[in-house]
């Protein structure tokens, strides 16, 4: 009776454990070759869809960072801090290939 019971322990362990580690090699995989078809982001030339384009990156940088501090210096390192954040966003997607 006791082994019966260790063996299905083993087996319920065994169950639980080996799909996981499946599922997480399949999920965190790196991507070898990047498809045109995925939406990749660019930067418009329209003047007012660029404005609006690093607007919303702005937004996106800023949900990620801490609320706004409400002493002035506080507020120029913050502001200082978002627009480096900017800028390296901004690299990286003129660095993207355009397909």
């Amino acid at each position: 009776m006791s082994t019966l019971l260790m063996v299905m322990f083993v087996l319920f362990i065994a169950y639980l454990y080996f799909p996981a580690t499946w599922l997480y090699r399949l999920r965190f995989q790196p991507a070898t070759k990047t498809s045109c078809s995925v939406s990749k982001r660019y930067i418009p030339e329209d003047a007012v869809l660029r404005r609006h384009f690093i607007s919303q990156l702005r937004l996106e940088i800023e949900a990620a960072l801490h609320p706004r501090p409400t002493d002035s210096i506080l507020q120029r390192h913050y502001d200082a801090l978002v627009a480096i954040k900017l800028e390296q966003r901004l690299a990286e997607i003129g660095r993207m290939r355009a397909c």
